[in-house]
């Protein structure tokens, strides 16, 4: 899995310390909204010019590490 923290970064200068992919101003949850979406990767890097492929790959890595370690809401049975 891609190392997400060589990829995405957090400067309190930069876009008040959201978390955004390195080098740009994309927020991380803009990039992982868009494949909540259903956009396609190539639809998300025409959107945001300044994103490169492995920014997107991290996001999503970023995304699976919160939900391993993070504690979700119960999910309701059907």
């Amino acid at each position: 899995m891609i190392e997400w923290r060589e990829h995405l970064t957090s400067d309190p200068a930069i876009c008040g310390g959201q978390l955004c992919a390195r080098g740009t101003r994309v927020f991380v949850t803009n990039i992982l909204d868009s494949l909540a979406e259903r956009a396609s990767r190539d639809e998300i890097l025409r959107s945001y010019p300044s994103l490169r492929p492995f920014h997107i790959d991290a996001a999503v890595a970023y995304a699976a590490e919160l939900a391993r370690e993070q504690s979700l809401l119960p999910l309701r049975s059907a």
